[in-house]
């Protein structure tokens, strides 16, 4: 069984707008904290399947974790799955999928966080670690947020 976590955010744009948003990587450097570099690994329309790396600046250092679409169905739902054996984490699967919900003039955006695949120690401090990605994931939409509202 995976760790889980759960993020809310009402941001005040279209349905459509955030959908685009979640998924414009090049839009990322505006609003994504610590953001060095966003390195599509394929090319054209992002669609299920496409992949990138993601590097950015955390605790001094930078890390670089892997990221591939494994479901889109616009503009309600995307999920995501970083392959923590490609990137600096070197374990683990982490799956983040995003429900939108269209509420008047704004979108109601719930993402829901899973930790899978680590094992005994790694397990352990996957559980504390949970709160760190869910407050890490919580800062990402506040600043999209900011950022689309603008």
């Amino acid at each position: 069984m995976g760790i889980s976590f759960e993020v809310i955010r009402t941001i005040h744009v279209s349905q459509q707008a955030a959908y685009r948003g979640l998924l414009d990587l090049d839009a990322a450097q505006h609003w994504m904290q610590g953001l060095v570099k966003m390195e599509r690994l394929d090319e054209g329309q992002m669609r299920e399947g496409s992949q990138w790396r993601e590097t950015r600046r955390m605790f001094g250092n930078e890390a670089s974790e892997h990221f591939e679409v494994i479901e889109l169905n616009e503009p309600n739902k995307i999920v995501l799955r970083c392959d923590g054996t490609k990137g600096t984490t070197g374990k683990g699967e982490f799956i983040f999928t995003y429900r939108l919900k269209s509420s008047g003039n704004q979108t109601v955006v719930t993402l829901h966080g899973e930790i899978k695949g680590l094992t005994g120690l790694t397990k352990f401090f996957g559980k504390v670690m949970a709160g760190v990605f869910k407050k890490a994931s919580a800062k990402d939409l506040d600043a999209l947020k900011s950022y689309l509202e603008r």
